[in-house]
Formats: structure tokens, C-alpha cells, sequence
């Protein structure tokens, strides 16, 4: 499956995405219960992620206004545009940031979640809190399971 990009087919692109965040968050929540947490932790990442661009399509125009280059490579999408699209790591919070301050839903609460079990994935649990969030597997754990009901509740809210 190939995802549509915002700029050609906004309804399908948001479609697309929230049908890859209803994919990831099913692995996740999979490898949740078998124990796998970093793996856990990518998945529900990587699943808010897609759900954080869905959520994004609806108010380009107002992320454009504080994104506002052209892309380099002479394309004639907008910086705002590929943001959406890609949905760049070091950009979500900064995104979040903005639609909380529209939607004013703790999207940008469960964002940074989202991007404190993506640095565990990668670094693990870290007692002295240096390189990851998390000292134990009992607080991975309550973020995950937070930030996956999270995602259901909007993915039942968007069939």
C-alpha cells in the first residue's frame, strides 16, 4: 500500500494514515502483552506518528504559518505540505504544540509520550534518567498503555 500524499488527496491520505496508526498500535498493543517492550514502544510510536499526520491535514494552513519555506529542491509543495506528509520526528511536538493550541485536546501531552518511548526504543532504561525517560519497565508500561488508548479513542472516533 502505497499512502497518498495530503497535496493530491487529502480524505484519502487521512485515511491511509489512520488506517497505518490502527496497524502499528494493533502490533504494538501485541507486543505489549508479550512482553516485547522496546518493540511495544516503536510500534506505538510509529503509530502516533501516523495519527498525528492524520490529524494534521485538517489545519495545513495553519501549521503554514509557522512553517513558512518553500522545499529547497525547487518542488513547488509547500514546507508545511511535507511536514504533513512526512511527519519528521523533530517536528511533531512543534506540530502538536500548534494543533493543542486549536483542538486544546492534550495532543501535545501525549506527543511527548509518543517521543519518550521512541528514545527508549532505541536506548532502553536508564536508572540515572540521562539517556531515556524511563528508570523502570513499570512507567514504559503505563505510557504505553496510555498512549494506546489514546490512539483508540480516536481511531474509533474515524472508522
Amino acid at each position: 500500500m502505497e499512502v497518498t500524499k495530503p497535496w493530491i488527496d487529502d480524505n484519502k491520505y487521512k485515511k491511509d494514515r489512520l488506517l497505518e496508526a490502527k496497524y502499528e498500535a494493533e502490533l504494538a498493543k501485541k507486543f505489549l502483552e508479550d512482553g516485547l517492550y522496546r518493540n511495544a514502544a516503536g510500534k506505538a510510536f510509529q503509530a502516533w506518528k501516523a495519527l498525528l499526520a492524520s490529524l494534521s491535514v485538517d489545519y495545513i494552513q495553519e501549521i503554514s504559518k509557522y512553517f513558512k519555506r518553500r522545499m529547497r529542491d525547487g518542488r513547488t509543495v509547500s514546507y508545511a505540505e511535507w511536514i504533513v506528509a512526512i511527519m519528521p520526528t523533530g517536528k511533531m511536538a512543534s506540530v502538536a504544540q500548534i494543533l493543542d493550541k486549536i483542538l486544546d485536546n492534550d495532543i501535545e501531552a501525549y506527543t511527548d509520550i509518543a517521543i519518550k518511548l521512541h528514545e527508549f526504543q532505541y536506548n532502553g532504561l536508564d536508572k540515572s534518567g540521562e539517556v531515556s525517560s524511563y528508570p523502570s519497565l513499570d512507567f514504559v508500561k503505563m505510557d504505553l498503555e496510555k498512549l494506546l488508548k489514546e490512539i483508540e479513542k480516536y481511531l474509533v472516533g474515524n472508522p
